[in-house]
């Protein structure tokens, strides 16, 4: 079976080959979750902040990482970076199964998080490099569907597992032997794409090969709707708490989140049609009203619409800031230009949580509700400062 890009067909094993390196990009963390509470009882003498490397440390490594693929995947060759990421990631993921010492634990997570690193700007790129036009669009809701998919699918059993044993949960991390299975697929695909890239205004055609003022608000624009959301899967649970909701409810509504975020990817072509080119203002519209109805509701029923519409307008924004990065590059240089915009994820994942507790601190405010205060007046603001200065203007990249 032959798949449609744009530009001619590649096989669908290949497509699935680049949907499962996309699946693999939101593990990194997550089989640490759920055994978060034990690892002092199971780790005698590890400290709290022992702790928090291991769930800090895999993101702090896919940054630099990230910037690093970007470089390396013109001369290297994406196929050949892929594999080596994937490698990498797998043997992480071996590791953590006979790790006895929080010390051990550790180091693992660094190797986990230079894996990830690896591979997560190849997780788009190829799809730049494959796609063009509505079907490169449509693959990037893809992509972002079924990396949410794999999230909500991996927080379930992860969390399942964790009762059996605490080690179990890793096991997550051995899914790269899918796609160093389907490597040779995408390899052969590959070897038959012809680099080319649709006329935009947005391209600079220079020996830079990149749009950076265009690349700079897309990466401002990444960083801060990330930020925004970071509040959902950060704060909640304490909100939920003040409102009288157990730890199973609002792991249920988070849990809802990242489905409301995936939805949207497999219907994205379509949703845009009804935006006219306006997608990155009602998307910052939408995430900000659902925070602010968060904030205000202490019913479920409320709490779970705000979470709807948060969940859909990032769902949106993030395939469509990918599919727009695409236009702002040349073939060659568009796998640096989406590790840049990618990287603002991470950025976003590491400095919510302490800039929300400064300013919370700083404010005197004890509720949990000040996080989500504090955003839906931030992404408010934000979308009147878009409004006024045009930032999404109609057309585009947003077929």
């Amino acid at each position: 079976m032959k798949i449609e890009t744009g530009k001619g067909y590649i096989s669908l094993w290949a497509l699935v080959g680049i949907w499962s390196v996309s699946a693999l990009t939101s593990l990194p963390g997550l089989a640490i979750s759920p055994i978060l509470g034990d690892l002092s009882k199971i780790f005698k003498h590890a400290t709290e902040f022992d702790i928090q490397m291991l769930t800090s440390l895999p993101s702090l490594l896919i940054i630099p990482f990230i910037l690093l693929a970007g470089r390396l995947s013109s001369s290297i060759g994406y196929v050949r970076l892929l594999t080596i990421g994937l490698s990498v990631f797998l043997v992480s993921g071996v590791l953590y199964l006979f790790c006895g010492t929080i010390n051990e634990l550790i180091i693992v997570s660094v190797l986990l998080g230079v894996g990830a690193g690896i591979i997560t700007p190849l997780s788009t790129s190829l799809i730049t490099r494959f796609f063009n036009g509505e079907y490169r669009t449509r693959q990037f809701g893809y992509s972002s569907a079924i990396n949410n998919l794999s999230l909500v699918a991996a927080t379930a059993l992860t969390g399942y597992l964790a009762e059996i044993q605490w080690r179990l949960p890793f096991l997550v991390y051995l899914l790269p032997l899918v796609s160093l299975f389907l490597v040779r697929n995408i390899k052969t695909a590959e070897e038959g794409v012809v680099p080319t890239m649709e006329q935009n205004s947005a391209v600079v055609h220079g020996s830079s090969g990149i749009n950076y003022s265009a690349l700079m608000r897309l990466m401002l624009y990444y960083l801060l709707i990330t930020y925004l959301v970071m509040v959902i899967s950060v704060n909640l649970p304490f909100l939920m708490s003040e409102h009288g909701y157990s730890t199973g409810t609002s792991g249920v509504v988070i849990s809802l989140f990242f489905l409301f975020i995936m939805l949207p990817g497999f219907f994205l072509n379509k949703i845009l049609v009804y935006m006219h080119g306006r997608e990155f203002i009602v998307c910052l519209l939408l995430i900000s009203c659902g925070l602010l109805i968060i904030f205000f509701n202490r019913h479920i029923a409320g709490i779970i619409i705000g979470s709807l519409l948060t969940g859909v307008g990032y769902g949106v924004a993030q395939p469509c800031i990918y599919d727009r990065t695409a236009t702002v590059a040349t073939p060659d240089r568009a796998t640096y230009a989406m590790a840049l915009v990618m990287v603002m994820n991470y950025v976003a994942i590491v400095i919510c949580p302490p800039i929300v507790d400064f300013l919370q601190e700083l404010s005197g405010v004890k509720s949990a509700g000040f996080a989500f205060a504090l955003n839906s007046c931030i992404g408010i603001i934000a979308t009147l400062v878009l409004f006024v200065i045009g930032l999404n203007k109609k057309g585009g990249a947003t077929k």
